[in-house]
């Protein structure tokens, strides 16, 4: 059988990024491709970390990371956030499916493999190619649940092979001397904490905005659930702030001051 041709599904998170670091220090031969699926949604840090990784990647002799979308028919581009607004619907998760991830993040690097001419190869000549999948060893219901092999690929999860948990993920960035990623997600993910979208609505007001308009877009047809955060809605958030704001920047009461003096 020919040399191992192996494919990484790069999520541009923690876990991904260890996972590089790690073959890259225990001397792995370079990959054939390493996919990061782009929705269209992900913050700007993101693609940022993206190059950063990349450009790592290169250095050391692996190929640069590979983006890949999910197009019409056309061939113009379709992302999660463009569907959203056409439909008139919130992302699928929202509404308790994960159809979401895998039309915007599966279905785009599956398409893409399907059309690799050494893949094709592979596969013609009864062979596999090997895809591995960035889960943690502390991920134990995931690794364990998982499939290791189908009609395509071999599946397979070093980082469980290595014993690596989160803080060994982490330890891993720091002695390559990458930035930590941060959590890698769509900007108007209905999974988000509150916390985050209020970090999204300061940091980036725009993208925050876009959030709210897709909301109030689909909130005609809204039935089950409240909004984007599912069981309640992003603008309230956003109204509950702007309230607050209010109160801290409302300059106080001539009277009052004159009053309290008195």
């Amino acid at each position: 059988m020919n040399a191992e041709l192996v494919v990484i599904a790069y999520g541009a998170g923690t876990n991904s990024d260890a996972l590089l670091i790690g073959m890259v220090e225990k001397g792995y031969p370079a990959p054939a491709a390493i996919l990061f699926a782009n929705t269209g949604g992900e913050r700007p840090r993101t693609y940022e970390h993206l190059a950063v990784v990349s450009e790592y990647l290169v250095k050391r002799g692996y190929p640069a990371i590979t983006e890949v979308q999910r197009v019409k028919k056309d061939q113009t581009l379709n992302t999660l956030e463009l569907r959203s607004y056409e439909t008139r619907t919130l992302p699928a998760i929202a509404y308790g499916y994960k159809t979401c991830s895998h039309k915007f993040k599966i279905q785009p690097q599956e398409k893409w493999c399907n059309n690799h001419k050494p893949f094709k190869a592979r596969w013609k000549a009864g062979g596999k190619v090997t895809r591995y999948i960035g889960y943690d060893f502390a991920e134990t219901r995931r690794w364990m649940k998982a499939k290791v092999e189908d009609d395509k690929y071999f599946y397979q999860f070093p980082l469980v092979e290595w014993e690596w948990d989160r803080t060994q993920c982490l330890a891993a960035i720091d002695r390559a001397g990458l930035p930590q990623p941060g959590k890698s997600a769509c900007f108007f993910c209905p999974s988000s904490k509150k916390l985050e979208i209020v970090q999204l609505r300061t940091e980036y007001p725009l993208l925050f905005q876009r959030a709210l308009d897709m909301e109030a877009r689909a909130m005609p047809g809204l039935k089950k659930v409240k909004g984007l955060g599912r069981n309640f809605a992003w603008r309230d958030i956003d109204l509950a702030l702007q309230q607050k704001d209010e109160e801290i920047s409302m300059p106080e009461c001539g009277y009052c001051v004159d009053f309290a003096s008195e």
